[in-house]
């Protein structure tokens, strides 16, 4: 297969690498199974960006590998998906841990009141309603009344 590109999109295909791997190895680091499936294809992509017309988009690593350069990874579009990607992951755990958490609680309270009765069975409806409740709380709030109670783990 031969695809061709233009040099704006070879760079939007740079990015979209770059932030791909950058979601692959933004936690958990480059020696990951998951990095090491996809670093053989991102370096033939950062090595092909010199004939593509995109030579300033990539540098040569001490070990010789590829990454891009500050001019691809500290472009202000890339950090700012980054930054919305990491804010939008935050408040969707939030939001869906703390709905889990509250599910939980409820139907362990709901057996506790009426001994031999299960709770109902449509709890991705109760999940929901839940969530709805806090999207509404952060969206109006944010994390103003978020309080934590430490308690007394050591």
């Amino acid at each position: 297969m031969k695809v061709s590109f233009t040099t704006k999109e070879y760079r939007q295909l740079l990015e979209l690498a770059h932030l791909g791997m950058w979601v692959v190895t933004g936690y958990q680091g480059e020696d990951t199974a998951v990095a090491k499936r996809y670093f053989a294809f991102d370096q033939k992509l950062l090595g092909l960006a010199t004939d593509a017309g995109c030579a300033d988009l990539v540098e040569k690593c001490e070990d010789g590998a590829l990454q891009p350069a500050p001019k691809l990874s500290e472009d202000e579009r890339v950090r700012e998906l980054q930054s919305e990607f990491q804010n939008d992951v935050f408040w969707h755990e939030l939001v869906t841990r703390l709905a889990e958490r509250d599910l939980a609680g409820e139907q362990g309270r709901r057996v506790l009141d009426t001994p031999g009765v299960e709770p109902p069975p449509s709890s991705d409806e109760q999940l929901k309603k839940i969530e709805a409740r806090y999207w509404d709380e952060f969206e109006k709030n944010d994390l103003a009344n978020v309080v934590l109670l430490r308690g007394g783990r050591g």
